[in-house]
């Protein structure tokens, strides 16, 4: 299914509002605009609207194993099927960062007096 929905330009916010309202499925969106305000504020407020979202292409065709595919809200449980991100459904991710050349010295060299 597809939707388009004309709106008045002074109305762009609460249009984008309605959007993210209206419908529990939110496998992918996308938004076509010219002015990088409208395409941040459309990203910023469809952020949980859509488990991939588009801007300025068609919202079709992921490329699997490639790019991430997954649905959010009552289309699916977002794992993004196809990439190593589906991974991160089943295990606890954690970072370990190990120095091989220990500081001498607690301070920094950028904070020496001259």
């Amino acid at each position: 299914m597809l939707t388009i929905y004309v709106h008045p330009e002074a109305e762009y916010r609460e249009t984008l509002q309605l959007c993210d309202a209206t419908s529990p499925y939110g496998l992918t969106g996308s938004v076509f605009a010219q002015d990088r305000r409208a395409v941040h504020l459309a990203a910023n407020l469809l952020r949980h609207a859509a488990g991939n979202f588009y801007i300025n292409d068609k919202p079709t065709g992921a490329v699997v194993g490639l790019q991430p595919f997954g649905g959010s809200r009552a289309s699916g449980t977002n794992d993004k099927a196809g990439s190593a991100l589906n991974l991160e459904r089943w295990v606890t991710p954690r970072t370990i960062k190990e120095n091989f050349c220990p500081p001498v010295d607690y301070r920094y060299p950028f904070m020496r007096q001259e």
